[in-house]
């Protein structure tokens, strides 16, 4: 499910004639709020009750954004300290946050301890320096270590983290005994985490990762049994593909649900928790961008609309076009949808000072002129996140809404030139 084009420009007149888009707002970023909340309650209808939703912090780390999730019953996945500071600063219970990092220093690990939050070890090293550091500290934390089930990559070799390298995890074939002797040793490790990917993993992938690891836990757990534990923290991860085409058909949360369902139900154990990650899926179909066309410049077969965004805030889209798209359509200066085709086909320019700052490329769209809004769909995720400081561009205003904008609620203040110079002080 995606929003259309009719619905964001709905959105888009009643932000414009409600006076949101100033004329110093060369762009405009905005969330479907009404969207975001149906993609939650569908997550949490589709796994168990005691299911901790972690929704990764990196796909959209807005602090407003975090707060409305709160609300919603949801937890936060950390990639970094920061990030686990910031989940703590939204007042998220430590027993909701999770910690993911493949770089933690000592202090990090400390401080992720002395908050009881649980932790993802990324290698055995970090699973010693744990064990040192639990000599002196008492913790209510949970600790797995993350596990790569080397079940091959997907469609985008640089979002897949199962194939036979990965930087992520311990590699499962070649330290499988290993790993059970780290279970083995250490009291405190009782759970596991795997996640394979973000965008472009089919749903077999997934269930020969599942497998993978479903015989690595009763295998481990009939070792465990003498000494009365288990493995009963099972972490997924994200990676839940979504759609940026029409044409694009991703697997559902229900029919991606079965999988995991119909994996662990083969289990040895009554009693396990269940974590989930869920970034991308959660966020990238309810944003979108509208950016001003601030120039239209003509040459033989092709004319240039130069927009507001571009390399900063589509990173992905701009390094690595053949693996990342995003949908893009034309409104006027009132947020009404243009029609038609022009003659001459589009390329759709940034404005950063590099030439392959351009978002489209020979496209075919209605005809452009100033003042017009050029339209990004699917923005939701990792695009803000991942946003650039070359040429000190000011991020954008962000705008939330429900309702078809029926009521709007800023999430973010365009950033000012003085906030900017801060930054780079």
């Amino acid at each position: 499910m995606r929003l259309t084009k009719e619905q964001i420009a709905e959105s888009l007149i009643k932000l414009i004639d409600s006076g949101q888009i100033k004329p110093e707002d060369d762009s405009l970023i905005g969330y479907d709020l009404s969207f975001l909340e149906k993609r939650i309650m569908g997550i949490q209808n589709a796994f168990p009750k005691n299911t901790l939703h972690a929704i990764a912090i990196k796909a959209n780390p807005l602090t407003s954004i975090l707060e409305i999730l709160k609300r919603l019953g949801v937890g936060a996945e950390a990639a970094s300290f920061p990030e686990l500071n910031q989940a703590l600063n939204c007042n998220y219970e430590p027993e909701t946050i999770v910690y993911d990092s493949p770089a933690k220093t000592v202090e990090d690990i400390k401080n992720a301890l002395h908050y009881g939050v649980h932790i993802n070890a990324d290698s055995f090293a970090e699973l010693t320096r744990i064990d040192e550091i639990l000599k002196t500290t008492k913790t209510n934390s949970t600790i797995g270590l993350r596990v790569n089930p080397q079940v091959g990559v997907g469609a985008i070799e640089s979002s897949s983290t199962a194939g036979e390298y990965s930087k992520f995890g311990v590699p499962l074939t070649e330290f499988y005994e290993k790993i059970q002797e780290a279970y083995l040793a250490y009291p405190w490790l009782t759970g596991i985490h795997v996640h394979i990917g973000s965008q472009g993993c089919p749903l077999e992938l997934f269930k020969n990762a599942y497998a993978r690891i479903t015989e690595f836990i009763n295998t481990t757990n009939r070792l465990l049994k003498k000494s009365g534990r288990t493995i009963n923290i099972i972490d997924i991860g994200g990676g839940l593909p979504v759609a940026y085409r029409n044409e694009d058909s991703p697997p559902t949360i229900e029919e991606f649900s079965q999988v995991v369902n119909h994996a662990f139900e083969k289990l040895e154990i009554d009693d396990y928790r269940l974590i989930t990650e869920f970034g991308r899926y959660v966020f990238a179909n309810c944003g979108w961008v509208a950016s001003r066309v601030e120039y239209v410049k003509h040459q033989p077969g092709v004319k240039t609309a130069l927009i507001h965004v571009g390399a900063d805030m589509f990173v992905r889209r701009v390094y690595r076009p053949q693996d990342w798209h995003h949908d893009l359509f034309v409104v006027d200066k009132d947020g009404r949808l243009k029609t038609g085709i022009d003659d001459t086909p589009y390329v759709i320019a940034g404005p950063l000072c590099f030439s392959g700052d351009i978002l489209a490329n020979h496209i075919k769209l209605p005809c452009i002129e100033e003042g017009d809004f050029v339209v990004i769909r699917d923005a939701g995720a990792y695009t803000l996140s991942m946003w650039s400081r070359y040429n000190s561009r000011c991020m954008p205003k962000v705008v939330g809404y429900y309702d078809n904008a029926d009521k709007v609620i800023i999430l973010k203040e365009r950033e000012t030139a003085g906030r900017l110079n801060e930054f780079w002080s």
